[in-house]
């Protein structure tokens, strides 16, 4: 039986920040991939690129931003962190399924939780976006805790956080498979979210939920 369903925030109730930059990528004239690899390193991976101690709470934006300029001036182009966060804009993606979806599992007893990366610097500006307090009953945030996906330590510790919720009886969705993945090693089911209703079915048929 499904206790608890733990959700990444950017990219499953707000669009990706993988895929908004591809409109300053092609400004810049060099592939997303590359534009993505010089901001936020090998996101795959959790080790001590500027962004992933961003992320951890190790480092500061300013320190970040000034990497990446750094590093592409390295690879023959010039980078502005202000045009490159001016890309992260609204894609026209309806994702009011996902939000009505926490809201009908809370009502039928299902705990939420939400596991995200994330910078002390954007703290503010995420958590207005919904009424988290409202909707989860707990918040991971990656620079609050020192660890981020996808080190399997964040999960379990979500895991314990919830109540000591078994990692086969919680979900986890993320618009990034590896982190679905790295959920999945720990023994968690895994949704990755592309289109939010296939991903809202698919989190229905792991629920066995007849709506």
């Amino acid at each position: 039986m499904i206790e608890a369903v733990l959700w990444d925030f950017g990219g499953v109730f707000t669009p990706s920040p993988f895929t908004a930059t591809r409109a300053y990528a092609d400004e810049l004239g060099i592939p997303n991939d590359e534009l993505l690899d010089v901001v936020f390193g090998p996101y795959h991976l959790d080790n001590d690129h500027p962004w992933h101690r961003l992320e951890r709470g190790e480092g500061t934006l300013a320190d970040a931003m000034a990497a990446a300029i750094a590093e592409a001036e390295r690879r023959g182009f010039a980078f502005d962190a202000r045009a490159f966060f001016g890309t992260m804009r609204d894609d026209g993606v309806d994702r009011t399924i996902v939000v009505d979806k926490v809201r009908e599992l809370k009502a039928a007893g299902v705990r939420n939780g939400i596991i995200t990366n994330n910078a002390k610097e954007f703290s503010e500006g995420w958590r207005a976006m919904l009424p988290v307090d409202d909707l989860f009953d707990l918040v991971v945030d990656s620079c609050q805790v020192g660890m981020r996906k996808p080190n399997p330590a964040i999960y379990r510790l979500a895991l314990e956080r919830m109540g000591g919720v078994a990692p086969e009886a919680a979900v986890f969705l993320d618009d990034f498979a590896p982190n679905v993945d790295a959920a999945r090693a720990v023994g968690l089911h895994g949704v990755v979210v592309v289109d939010p209703g296939d991903a809202m079915a698919d989190l229905d048929r792991i629920l066995e939920l007849r709506l």
